[in-house]
């Protein structure tokens, strides 16, 4: 942990002991903590914060937010969860948040809370309206490529990475060989589940520090018209080996104009409780490559069913919910270019986005931190967030022009790797559903700023 100050260890030594603290008796111990985190954490960002958290310690009979957090002594192997907890609350956040200020400053330049990559562009599902589907040429880096840039992100303060693909379990092996190496990190696969069984549950226990996002798509009609007949039943099989395991876990739904009700249905948010989900991450659907099917795309309607269905299960139910496009108010705005996330494929180009596949780095050619200066990372910076209505955070999806502006000024060129394809073709695909969303966005924008306002 380079250029953390002496005041700064203090109060990550203290964090470790109290997270020790806490663990021997939470329901008494947590109200203590809160007590000492106001005493030492004075800053206006943690206000909010703690505010939000004294709420729920003062209430916690019939508390969602109470009743998740208890349950991750109940539900959660003792070792495992000490580990996520020390490497989550300790590196990846404060950590991160102390590194990254002067990185920042040092190098001028977004320094991102997590990095996302692809160990491999293999899949061993053929998903409709999945790029990683058409992938011609399979393309795989190297374990000692994705070591050295945990090492480079590290540096920076990066302690968050997380696995997508492709399929990244087809990787086993050197996922779980970089969690034992990288122990200090937590580590988080976008996986279809399919390849999680009892000897990958006793790797896990072992590392202790990796969490699965298990895909699925609603119920068993969505998912497997979407992922291929039976995939819904191994879906909740590997669900189950996780549980017995006491092994922590989520799921992550792609919502689209076929199953946004399911997905949006209280019977499904209570669903996922019972399949033992501790969160559940959200993305509406992108038409990237250029056999993308443009008509999934949900209709505003159906975005706005989110909105409002995600922000009632966050008072109610006892999951951690994000939505990443509604949510934009909440991080102001686009979190990508750096900012706290940027994407790595398979084949080492470094793209500011997971759904924006232009570059102008080449992880085998640049370092991360030469990325992050990059004409395209600091376009990024330069114009986030895209919107004053932070209901319409993506440069793609919300604002029409503005990602042809940055890939064009940048010189960046198309990461695809079935076809390139032009971003003007790209951003052609959006700009229908763009106008429509506009005027529902900007209405929820104005209820909801009223909403602030009137507390």
């Amino acid at each position: 942990m380079k250029n953390i100050r002496l005041k700064d260890k203090a109060i990550i030594k203290a964090t470790e002991v109290a997270l020790s603290y806490l663990d021997k008796d939470p329901e008494t111990n947590i109200p203590k903590l809160m007590e000492w985190w106001k005493r030492i954490d004075r800053s206006e960002t943690s206000a909010s914060k703690q505010k939000l958290i004294q709420e729920i310690v003062d209430n916690p009979e019939g508390n969602n937010w109470y009743q998740l957090v208890m349950s991750l002594w109940d539900d959660v192997d003792t070792e495992v969860r000490k580990t996520l907890f020390k490497n989550f609350v300790i590196n990846a956040f404060l950590v991160w948040q102390r590194v990254k200020q002067e990185s920042i400053e040092e190098h001028d330049c977004n320094i991102p809370w997590a990095i996302l990559m692809d160990p491999t562009s293999a899949c061993n599902l053929t998903c409709i309206g999945c790029w990683a589907a058409d992938y011609g040429q399979q393309m795989n880096m190297s374990y000692e490529t994705l070591d050295s840039f945990i090492e480079q992100g590290k540096e920076l303060g990066t302690y968050m990475y997380i696995f997508s693909g492709g399929e990244p379990l087809v990787r086993k092996k050197d996922i779980i060989k970089l969690c034992e190496k990288h122990d200090d990190c937590v580590f988080l696969a976008f996986t279809n589940g399919t390849l999680i069984d009892e000897k990958f549950a006793d790797e896990m226990l072992r590392v202790k520090n990796f969490v699965p996002a298990i895909s699925i798509e609603g119920f068993e009609e969505a998912t497997d018209a979407r992922r291929g007949e039976g995939t819904f039943g191994k879906v909740l099989n590997a669900m189950e080996i996780l549980k017995e395991n006491k092994l922590p876990f989520g799921a992550s739904c792609c919502y689209t104009s076929e199953n946004t009700e399911d997905i949006a249905s209280e019977e499904f948010i209570d669903a996922l409780v019972d399949w033992g989900c501790k969160f559940a991450w959200f993305f509406t659907y992108m038409p990237v490559g250029v056999n993308a099917v443009p008509d999934l795309l949900a209709r505003p309607d159906q975005r706005e069913l989110m909105y409002h269905s995600i922000r009632e299960y966050r008072n109610t139910k006892p999951i951690f919910t994000i939505d990443f496009w509604n949510d934009g108010e909440y991080v102001n705005g686009c979190i990508a270019g750096a900012k706290y996330y940027l994407h790595i494929n398979a084949n080492g180009d470094i793209e500011p986005c997971a759904f924006i596949h232009y570059s102008d780095s080449n992880i085998h050619e640049k370092t991360l931190l030469e990325a992050y200066q990059s004409p395209l990372f600091q376009a990024y910076r330069k114009n986030q967030p895209f919107n004053d209505n932070l209901l319409r955070p993506c440069p793609l999806l919300d604002n029409e022009g503005a990602l042809t502006e940055m890939v064009e000024e940048s010189g960046a060129y198309s990461t695809d790797m079935e076809s390139p394809e032009d971003v003007r073709d790209l951003s052609a695909k959006t700009v229908d559903i763009i106008h429509a969303w506009e005027p529902v966005a900007d209405k929820l924008w104005q209820e909801s700023q009223k909403a602030k306002i009137s507390k």
